[in-house]
């Protein structure tokens, strides 16, 4: 008897000692955990599948099976009963009326081009890193395009209810966007320090990708539009870097000469105004999705 009893109670304690952690930490710990628990069956597959019989991409077929049940996991269904209704809530909602998807997708999109903008003049005023492509040769090409398809997904997916949901979301209802964004992005950015190329010279290029996609999420209360705008940046980064040669943060082949060394050219200052342009048509439509929230807030839509 008192052996259950023990059994029984042992949850209620580790509930417990969690819920006396400061709210931050819990965030940060349960947005890793559900990113670690996302990406490492998909790491495990995808190694398997390029040792053996990589002539077809089989992974896809438990990875897909194994992604759909972890969104149902993050959204409440399965064990612990106790901690559904706040999986539920930390996946955010998946009804978007669509007036919110036109200018939640509007607002990503131009938000995305001014940083792909601001990148061209970022890289004439430093030299960034070279991000390292893998040798894929001896992955048939079928085999490579299904684990890139993959990789696009599962990414996509684990990132956005991982750090815009899971992480973003509580600490965002506490201390507010701002703060939430800056410590998910913080934390978004050195995740990706598991790269041997990514330093902290690119903390800010990840720290702007988790703003345009962190805004998103706060005014919408949804992952959905970030998460689409993920899977497709995904999509033409995989293509870049496989095609050409190109990191995701840089915006040519050959790297051009610094403005310190050759000076301001042309090309610099149409690459300074288009970004400024783009950065103000960012603004003004993220401003016009906070309008659409606080009228579909204000009518309990």
């Amino acid at each position: 008897m008192s052996t259950q009893s023990s059994a029984s109670t042992a949850p209620a304690k580790t509930l417990r000692v969690w819920g006396r952690l400061p709210l931050v930490l819990r965030a940060v710990l349960s947005g890793i955990t559900m990113g670690l628990l996302g990406s490492i069956p998909w790491l495990v597959a995808s190694g398997a599948n390029q040792r053996y019989f990589h002539s077809v991409p089989w992974a896809m077929v438990p990875t897909s099976l194994y992604l759909w049940g972890y969104w149902r996991y993050a959204g409440g269904c399965g064990w612990p009963a106790s901690t559904r209704a706040a999986r539920r809530i930390n996946r955010r909602r998946l009804i978007l009326s669509e007036e919110m998807w036109g200018a939640a997708l509007l607002a990503g999109i131009l938000g995305l081009s001014a940083l792909v903008a601001s990148l061209r003049v970022v890289n004439r005023m430093m030299a960034l890193p070279q991000q390292s492509q893998a040798d894929a040769s001896h992955i048939p090409g079928l085999t490579l395009f299904g684990l890139l398809l993959m990789a696009t997904l599962v990414s996509g997916v684990v990132e956005e209810v991982s750090f815009r949901g899971y992480m973003q979301r509580p600490i965002e209802e506490r201390y507010g966007p701002t703060t939430a964004i800056l410590i998910t992005g913080v934390i978004f950015g050195f995740a990706h320090f598991s790269h041997p190329e990514v330093t902290l010279r690119l903390l800010p290029y990840y720290l702007a990708v988790a703003a345009v996609y962190g805004t998103l999420a706060h005014f919408t209360d949804s992952v959905l539009p970030s998460m689409f705008l993920h899977v497709v940046g995904n999509g033409f980064t995989y293509v870049r870097l496989f095609a050409a040669g190109t990191s995701e943060w840089q915006t040519t082949a050959r790297p051009r000469p610094l403005i310190w060394n050759g000076g301001a050219d042309a090309s610099f200052w149409i690459s300074v105004a288009v970004s400024v342009v783009l950065a103000c048509a960012a603004v003004w439509a993220y401003a016009s999705l906070a309008r659409v929230a606080r009228v579909e807030r204000a009518a309990g839509v």
